[in-house]
């Protein structure tokens, strides 16, 4: 068996053992289900059909977006006519995209925290370390049964998003307004690198420790940052445009270049066999 032919082998193994729990797949559904369609749609839904001047407690929005618009970040606000029209936009073009930075590390977290760890529990990693395979190739089926999913899966919800989005969003502006320059950047280059590096650290963490549980909630501890930037993106405090989505995207490929260093440095059969004792 050449490397080509072991790595799809273990890309097929960990991705079967992922479809064969429910535990471990229906978070992968319900996270980008609820933040990434239902919860935006609704957003976006309510924004387009109400209004909101009626509501009160939006003022603090309105400054941000006036703030937003005078400061020349985001134009466009200035030549729309209502109120609707620049909160609908604002939320379905630049407050929703930090969200999509939870999805693949959400779906990340959960398949790298069952690459090893998971393998432990079954009592499986002895004979895996055994086979005719260089740890090299093991290595890459591990990233690879994480990474191809959790792209598949975050690109899955954009085109659904999108579709939801512009079909909301179409009797207001007369048009197809999504996606933009910042979420063509964020779901090509962002996603991508994130879920490298999500799955590096992780594949790290879950190769270290004893159990699925252990390994889950500390790569979990990852989301953290995330919920910050998406408080910032939210609040208008930090607006993320193309140039900055292209230096995340760049950072994350360097943490990720650090990380495979220290996964292939750390990492030995002796020591992944002595972490099962």
């Amino acid at each position: 068996m050449n490397n080509r032919q072991a790595i799809r082998a273990l890309v097929r193994k960990d991705i079967r053992s992922v479809t064969a729990s429910i535990q471990l797949w229906l978070p992968m559904l319900i996270v980008p289900l609820i933040i990434g369609i239902i919860m935006p749609s609704a957003l976006l839904w309510a924004a387009s059909r109400m209004e909101l001047r009626s509501l009160g407690n939006i003022s603090f929005l309105l400054e941000s977006l006036d703030a937003l618009t005078h400061g020349g970040q985001i134009p466009q606000l200035a030549s729309m006519p209502t109120d609707n029209h620049r909160i609908v936009y604002y939320l379905a073009m630049y407050m929703f995209a930090p969200l999509f930075l939870i999805i693949p590390v959400m779906a990340s977290s959960i398949l790298t925290a069952n690459s090893f760890a998971g393998e432990k529990e079954r009592k499986t990693l002895e004979g895996l370390l055994f086979t005719p395979i260089s740890m090299d190739t093991l290595f890459k089926g591990k990233v690879l049964a994480a990474l191809i999913p959790s792209i598949l899966l975050s690109w899955v919800t954009f085109l659904i998003y999108g579709i939801i989005a512009n079909i909301l969003m179409y009797p207001m502006f007369g048009t197809l307004m999504f996606p933009n320059l910042n979420w063509i950047i964020l779901v090509v280059w962002v996603v991508p690198a994130c879920s490298l590096m999500v799955i590096l650290l992780n594949v790290l963490i879950s190769a270290k420790v004893r159990g699925f549980q252990e390994a889950y909630q500390l790569g979990g501890l990852i989301v953290l940052p995330l919920i910050a930037l998406v408080a910032g993106q939210a609040s208008g405090m930090l607006l993320i445009g193309p140039w900055m989505l292209v230096m995340i995207g760049a950072v994350l490929l360097l943490i990720s270049v650090v990380l495979l260093r220290l996964v292939t440095s750390w990492n030995s059969r002796q020591q992944l066999a002595e972490s099962q004792i």
